[in-house]
């Protein structure tokens, strides 16, 4: 049974730092990873990277993080990145990891992800080439995503992304920009390739529980949203077979 204590969107300012730190030096009481959705900073500066590795310096569980938006604000997301890796934090943008945790393997598929809309509602790369850059950038990050999930040789499959990946999470947000919240593209990337467990922020008032058409369980972890400093969800329970390409495997989902 493995432990996933998740949070996105935690903004953390040059004067917000220490207030999640207490609750985390804790974790490895509750969870086995620490999952972390995007959003970590305000504005991506250098002097907010180094408040946020004050928060995430030499914690009791594994850290692996994904980028959001607002880390990009100031053009250097690697200098947020690399202040990250420096201290151990695992940031994955197009990549994966594998971690050994309660006797297992689990995989994580770590992308941004971006936006363009859902069905019936949904940009298309069509038009001008500002529109076919825009959605361009989804498709790569899906089929990038789509491609890594299959990859993983695990006995857990996760997504982490900030972006959302199905509508479900953002029921509660305006209509009018759900295009700039997700994509369903990367919904159809997880239902191709197949996991147990997605994650994401950014939508700030949004819904935490939904669904992808093929049934994986995803969960919307924006701390505005779940309103405190993570949420845990255990993966366990008998399976339905391998990790082929198209076929999640079937797990107990608890909050």
């Amino acid at each position: 049974m493995i432990r996933i204590a998740a949070v996105g969107d935690i903004h953390v300012g040059e004067d917000t730092h220490g207030r999640l730190r207490p609750h985390w030096l804790t974790l490895d009481q509750h969870a086995d990873v620490l999952l972390l959705a995007g959003d970590l900073t305000n504005v991506g500066s250098r002097k907010e990277a180094d408040a946020l590795i004050e928060e995430v310096r030499d914690l009791p569980v594994p850290v692996v993080a994904v980028l959001g938006n607002h880390d990009y604000h100031c053009d250097n997301p690697l200098g947020v990145r690399h202040a990250l890796e420096a201290i151990g934090v695992i940031v994955l943008e197009g990549e994966t990891v594998t971690l050994e945790l309660a006797g297992c393997t689990v995989g994580i598929a770590g992308s941004k992800g971006f936006g363009g809309g859902f069905a019936g509602a949904c940009g298309h790369k069509f038009g001008e080439p500002e529109m076919k850059d825009f959605i361009r950038v989804t498709e790569e990050a899906s089929h990038r995503l789509e491609a890594n999930l299959r990859s993983l040789q695990t006995d857990y499959r996760v997504a982490l992304l900030h972006y959302a990946p199905v509508k479900d999470t953002l029921a509660g947000e305006r209509l009018e920009i759900h295009a700039f919240l997700g994509a369903y593209q990367l919904g159809e990337a997880l239902d191709s390739a197949g996991c147990d467990l997605a994650l994401h922020g950014h939508a700030h008032h949004g819904t935490e529980k939904g669904m992808t058409p093929g049934g994986i369980p995803v969960r919307n972890v924006a701390m505005p949203l779940i309103k405190r400093p993570y949420a845990v969800y255990t993966l366990g329970g008998a399976k339905a077979g391998g990790s082929g390409a198209g076929r999640h495997q079937r797990e107990t989902l608890t909050t």
